[in-house]
């Protein structure tokens, strides 16, 4: 859930509260073997989890990488947290893909969003 080479350039949209969401921050290795093809298919994965409600990616030129996943409820996150091939992933991630990693989890307990091209009305704070 962290290569996004054709994400389109807008955040995922705000979410009626309360939800949850999982912030993947890492620093890659040099060999990459293998992590398109794996992080695709965990794409393809995530997207059938029940309560799935999105995905915001971004990278510093330096290297980080910042993953934020969105999911309706608890339950949701923890489909995906226990998924088989999630876990087969994070193993060779550990052992292939990544220098460093931290992991968040959090509940929403407010959200709001802005688009200059929205036309309902003002931002809200």
């Amino acid at each position: 859930m962290s290569d996004h080479p054709q994400a389109p350039v807008a955040p995922v949209q705000a979410f009626e509260p309360p939800y949850y969401l999982a912030v993947f921050t890492s620093v890659k290795t040099e060999d990459q073997s293998g992590y398109r093809e794996t992080n695709a298919r965990m794409e393809e994965l995530v997207r059938k989890i029940p309560g799935y409600l999105g995905m915001d990616h971004a990278q510093t030129p330096g290297g980080l990488s910042v993953t934020v996943g969105y999911f309706r409820d608890a339950d949701a996150l923890t489909a995906w947290r226990t998924d088989a091939e999630h876990r087969a992933a994070q193993r060779r991630g550990r052992t292939d893909w990544y220098e460093s990693y931290t992991l968040h989890v959090a509940k929403v307990e407010r959200s709001h969003a802005f688009s200059r091209t929205d036309s309902t009305g003002p931002a809200q704070p």
